[in-house]
């Protein structure tokens, strides 16, 4: 039996002033009338950037001057299965109109999705909902009511993802420390995932969990929780939060770091072969600090991920 091909397509996620561009199909193509993000087919010996600079300008009228690697997806069609290639298009020239007598529209992540919709396009969606910076708890080092204060500065400041993490206090300190960071981040419109149990995750009014390396290896299932991180040190473990249905992952160590001076490291080049193809958006973190976020995302980064950088 033959092997079914799989048709590689590119797709462009088009970001303005904290909104992204969908575009409906002409009605005269398959699915015409749906949602989709605008990009095609990648034409053979093309690379998927090439393919995307060149769909995007003759479906847009643009000329793509940024746009950084991201997530891949694939998806099963009638006509045959596809691997859309997402890239995160952030700098271009011209203004976006239609060519191809399709229907254009500038969406909020938190905000109403259009319909019809490309099957593929729902997780999409919910990625883009996950902010730039992920935000790790230093109780422990800080003390807790230092590490509350400098939380209310950066939930001031625009942090909108954290994880509790502080392995290492008492279990009711723990659980106290994770209420008052739902608290203080809900205020804000903000998630906060904890590093534990489902139990521990729900006592806190939390919003999801992250799990660590022990957890993500022992688990058959995804936790029924809203939201699922996961920490990974390798490709392997990247596949397996995949696999898992984990919401994102979280790469490391990139950079050296004061807390392990002397430790090995991935080094941008190995992050961006590791997420490479990856279906799920992944942070970066081991020496980050929000310089750096630009740098991240052009190596396949959704974001970075940041422990003393995110409360300083």
């Amino acid at each position: 039996m033959m092997t079914q091909a799989i048709i590689a397509v590119a797709a462009g996620v088009l970001l303005r002033d904290g909104r992204f561009l969908m575009a409906s199909r002409p009605i005269d193509k398959i699915w015409g009338g749906y949602w989709e993000f605008p990009g095609g087919k990648v034409e053979p010996g093309e690379s998927t950037r090439a393919a995307l600079i060149r769909e995007l300008g003759e479906e847009l009228g643009i000329r793509v001057t940024r746009a950084d690697p991201w997530i891949v997806r694939e998806h099963q069609y009638p006509h045959g299965r596809v691997r859309l290639h997402f890239f995160r298009v952030t700098q271009w020239q011209g203004e976006p109109h239609p060519h191809e007598g399709q229907s254009l529209a500038w969406l909020s992540p938190d905000g109403d999705r259009p319909e019809p919709m490309l099957p593929p396009n729902a997780p999409v969606l919910r990625a883009l909902s996950l902010p730039a910076v992920y935000g790790i708890s230093q109780a422990e080092a800080l003390g807790t009511g230092a590490f509350l204060a400098r939380l209310d500065k950066a939930l001031a400041a625009g942090l909108r993802l954290i994880q509790v993490r502080d392995k290492k206090l008492p279990e009711g300190e723990r659980l106290e420390l994770a209420r008052q960071v739902a608290v203080r981040a809900h205020a804000h419109g903000a998630r906060v995932l904890v590093n534990g149990s489902v139990d521990l995750c729900r006592a806190a009014g939390a919003d999801g969990l992250h799990l660590d390396g022990t957890s993500l290896a022992r688990l058959a299932e995804r936790p029924d929780v809203e939201w699922l991180g996961a920490s990974c040190h390798s490709r392997e473990e990247l596949d397996r939060a995949a696999a898992l249905g984990a919401d994102f992952a979280v790469l490391s160590p990139v950079l050296p770091t004061a807390s392990h001076p002397g430790a090995a490291t991935l080094g941008w080049e190995r992050f961006a072969a590791w997420v490479q193809d990856c279906p799920i958006p992944v942070y970066a973190l081991g020496g980050m600090h929000e310089n750096l976020l630009d740098e991240a995302r052009g190596h396949g980064a959704h974001g970075i991920a940041m422990l003393r950088g995110a409360w300083t």
